[in-house]
């Protein structure tokens, strides 16, 4: 049984992320060492490789996941260049303006890295956005591997306390180093609140792995948010969206062209009105043809758009 060394996130998204990998390798029949000693997340937005790796573990074969900024250290590199195969996620060389001028959305790798990264055949480049080869220019190859649901973790949980809600959103205040989401939300959340709905709306609750699978799996609809960034390049999509349409089934969203090429029958705006328009024409349908939809969104989610997909799609590259 091969291993795979994943990076850790101490918080936010990539947390997330990488354990919805986590699981994914494992319920594939790979190897996560320690993966139940993984710490538990906290506020902050620590990177680094867990476990770490060791002088032995380098004397066999292993699959290593790793990024461009943890490529910038020495061990990382030697660990990078013996591994079976590496799948690095490589941030863009350029980003546009006014994103591209913040640490958030620059490559950490200097360049001398990035060349010895892209003369080393056993590493494959991926990011999950739609690649730009502008921004990517001094990479080789990059391939779009979009997120995914994480099917092992999230597992429906029945409760009615929660079914009241007609329009769930479960979510946090993150500052993407311009604070631009936070208008966004709040646009939309005054705008569903004066049209009478029963809204189920969580920003920075702490909620824990169960109250947010249960929000998500039996509110009525469920709504997603992006970042301005999101919105009007579009080359990505954010976990939620797979979450929510995996669990819940109804997504209604604001506009990213990434997420209605892959998911074209999710009802998208960036018009508050217009959102809270679709949520009460969904709730309008009778419970058959709203539960018939559920039924085969969150199918289409479990055939196509899980952890599990993901890492086939990494391993035929």
């Amino acid at each position: 049984m091969m291993k795979v060394y994943l990076p850790y996130y101490t918080g936010h998204a990539g947390h997330w992320i990488y354990n919805g990998y986590a699981r994914a390798w494992e319920q594939l029949g790979y190897q996560i060492p320690d993966v139940e000693k993984r710490p538990s997340p906290d506020n902050r937005c620590t990177e680094f490789l867990h476990p770490p790796m060791e002088e032995s573990d380098l004397e066999e074969d292993y699959i290593l996941m790793a990024t461009d900024a943890l490529a910038v250290h020495p061990e990382t590199c030697k660990a990078i260049e013996r591994s079976y195969k590496t799948f690095l996620f490589a941030q863009p060389n350029v980003y546009p303006k006014p994103w591209g001028d913040h640490p958030n959305y620059q490559c950490a790798a200097s360049d001398k890295t990035i060349n010895t990264l892209n003369q080393m055949d056993n590493v494959y480049l991926w990011t999950f956005g739609e690649v730009n080869p502008e921004y990517h220019h001094k990479w080789k190859k990059v391939h779009t591997v979009p997120l995914a649901f994480d099917s092992v973790s999230y597992k429906p949980i029945k409760d009615e306390n929660y079914s009241k809600y007609d329009v769930s959103f479960v979510g946090g205040w993150v500052n993407n180093g311009f604070d631009e989401k936070r208008k966004i939300m709040m646009d939309i959340f005054i705008e569903f609140k004066k049209s009478g709905l029963n809204c189920g709306f969580f920003v920075n609750r702490n909620l824990n792995h169960e109250q947010e699978t249960a929000v998500l799996y039996n509110s009525k609809i469920s709504l997603n948010i992006h970042d301005a960034y999101q919105r009007i390049l579009g080359n990505d999509t954010n976990e939620r969206t797979f979450k929510s349409i995996g669990l819940n089934g109804i997504l209604i969203s604001d506009k990213v062209k990434q997420l209605e090429n892959i998911l074209p029958n999710v009802k998208t705006s960036n018009e508050p009105a217009e959102l809270v328009r679709f949520t009460k024409e969904y709730l309008s349908l009778t419970e058959k043809e709203i539960n018939d939809i559920k039924e085969e969104n969150r199918q289409d989610i479990l055939d196509n758009h899980c952890y599990t997909h993901r890492v086939e799609q990494l391993l035929a590259l």
